[in-house]
């Protein structure tokens, strides 16, 4: 074994223990607790030393952050193996193990989706969540006559920016494989899936943070009503 294949594998398995260490900081204590100062200290090394693998903090948690969501997604993509090729049935088992997902992983989701070093967005649209969720939403598209509005309800306002994403859309939904009619991604579709996300997205964040202006009792039925208005409102059913 040359010295250099020895280096690299010590390397490769100190980057392990770095990050292994950030993720159970994380999930203890949440994304505060995640400090090169903390991790050297629970490794048994000096702080400086960090800085061979990672050149910032910043640098650590946004490859703590991908490690999450490719760990999400794989999640997701397990659970609608099971299911049958429908992209309604897909996307809806998708927002429920998301939201199943943000209330087990507390810590993580408020890394990944409400801090300031993750987004509270689909504007990833590249990373493995964005993919799965966009591949869905793409079967949608192709399998059902949808119920959207008009491009002449988009505020002019918001054009420029949803043009923008509706490019970003189509990029990486021709890229996930989906087939589908290109001229249903018009800005009425996409002025839909932003508002969805963010129903979706708002919807879970105050459970998670427990900001309900009320309390519930039973809010997996809050949660379901609201996917099923989600449905209704477009043409489609969660059954």
């Amino acid at each position: 074994m040359t010295n250099t294949g020895r280096r690299g594998r010590e390397r490769a398995a100190t980057d392990q223990d770095i990050r292994r260490t950030a993720r159970a900081l994380l999930v203890e204590q949440g994304p505060e607790a995640v400090t090169l100062r903390a991790i050297a200290r629970e490794l048994g090394i000096t702080a400086p030393a960090l800085y061979r693998y990672y050149g910032s903090r910043d640098d650590l948690v946004e490859h703590l952050r991908a490690d999450v969501v490719a760990d999400l997604a794989a999640g997701l993509a397990e659970d609608i193996a099971q299911l049958p090729d429908e992209g309604a049935l897909q996307l809806f088992a998708i927002c429920k193990g998301f939201r199943r997902w943000a209330l087990t992983h507390t810590k993580e989701f408020t890394l990944v989706f409400a801090s300031p070093a993750g987004d509270d967005t689909l504007s990833r649209l590249d990373e493995p969540f964005g993919r799965i969720f966009l591949a869905a939403a793409g079967r949608v598209l192709a399998m059902h006559d949808l119920v959207t509005p008009s491009n002449d309800v988009v505020p002019a306002e918001l054009r420029d920016d949803l043009t923008s994403f509706q490019e970003e859309l189509l990029a990486v939904l021709k890229e996930s494989g989906a087939t589908f009619p290109l001229e249903k991604l018009d800005l009425g579709v996409t002025y839909l899936m932003i508002q969805f996300w963010a129903r979706l997205y708002g919807h879970v964040t105050l459970e998670v943070f427990g900001n309900y202006p009320i309390p519930f009792s039973k809010p997996d039925v809050l949660f379901d009503a609201m996917l099923a208005d989600l449905a209704r409102e477009i043409g489609l059913s969660t059954e």
